[in-house]
């Protein structure tokens, strides 16, 4: 008989109604790709709450494996970059949405899709990182790319306390700069300000429909939430400041005017994790390795085994979660 190991598997019926199930998989029922990896860690990320739950089209294949990201060994390889043995990390690339995901204890991928594992990084660290703080990291350079420096002045993070978000105000305040966390849960401003934010603001601030300007607060930003939030973010950056926008938490529109795009010379950063080409990961990675305090992973994040993920994404989609969930495939 075949080797199996064990998978969550999202299926719809014919009246288009979802339903999740935990079932035995074979490799050979995996999808096609060219590298097949042990799955030893993965997480639990906003879009995968959306996925399980079914509160957005995130799937858009079925039945279909869920889980945009993981850690783990490769075990078979037809893929020139890759041997057996090799330590590697996957984000994105649709897998999750339309190719066979994480949560399971095998994932078969395009060899080109996967990164390999940042030296002295295990896959459990990798995940406590995960999509969000990989995310993080492309907002933090794109950012830096537009010349917003911590001499520039204050930058806002909102969505403070999630995966994005938490992983954010470590990122920055490591390298410097004065962070505001913005959060619907001020029961989690010990937490935010441990991981280095000098303020701590609450949601409702931002959470009202915008003026096109407001009084200049930041410099910059990092918003994974969007909507009215995103246009208040924008209406109090400074002259010549930029905002990283990266997520929609909040809703996928932007009631916002013009305003400040040609009257403050304004940047707003569009920041995709999906399909971002390999060389940007490889240097969000890398960048990873050497500027996230390590030491703040364990404060960031909790651990899970496979059975409790459809109990995450369910959290995670009501905002019971804080920072980031990590999910040990062997536990």
């Amino acid at each position: 008989m075949p080797e199996t190991f064990k998978a969550i598997l999202v299926s719809r019926d014919a009246e288009k109604k979802q339903s999740v199930a935990v079932t035995d998989l074979t490799e050979a029922e995996l999808m096609e790709g060219d590298v097949t990896v042990a799955v030893e860690a993965t997480t639990v990320n906003y879009k995968d709450g959306l996925a399980i739950t079914g509160k957005a089209p995130v799937i858009r294949r079925w039945p279909l494996v869920p889980g945009i990201d993981f850690a783990g060994t490769v075990i078979s390889s037809s893929h020139a970059d890759w041997r057996k043995g090799d330590k590697v990390i996957l984000n994105g690339w649709g897998v999750g949405e339309t190719h066979f995901g994480a949560y399971a204890g095998r994932a078969r991928v395009n060899g080109d899709w996967l990164v390999p594992l940042p030296e002295g990084m295990s896959p459990h660290d990798a995940m406590a990182v995960g999509t969000a703080g990989y995310t993080a990291m492309l907002c933090v350079i794109a950012l830096e790319r537009h010349g917003i420096v911590p001499d520039r002045g204050p930058v806002v993070v909102t969505g403070a306390a999630g995966g994005v978000g938490s992983v954010a105000v470590s990122l920055l305040s490591s390298l410097g700069y004065h962070v505001i966390a913005s959060t619907g849960r001020s029961a989690e401003s010990p937490y935010l300000i441990d991981l280095g934010a000098a303020e701590v603001i609450s949601r409702d601030e931002l959470a009202q429909p915008a003026k096109p300007l407001a009084k200049e607060r930041w410099a910059g930003g990092v918003d994974a939430v969007g909507s009215h939030t995103l246009a208040n973010v924008l209406s109090m950056t400074s002259y010549g400041g930029a905002v990283a926008a990266c997520g929609l938490a909040g809703g996928m529109d932007l009631p916002a005017s013009v305003a400040p795009f040609i009257l403050r010379g304004v940047s707003l950063l569009g920041i995709d994790s999906v399909m971002a080409p390999k060389p940007v990961r490889l240097e969000a990675w890398r960048r990873i390795g050497t500027d996230l305090d390590h030491k703040k992973l364990a404060t960031l994040s909790t651990t899970i085994g496979f059975d409790g993920i459809v109990a995450a994404a369910r959290d995670i989609v009501d905002g019971k979660i804080r920072g980031r969930v990590v999910v040990d495939m062997q536990r």
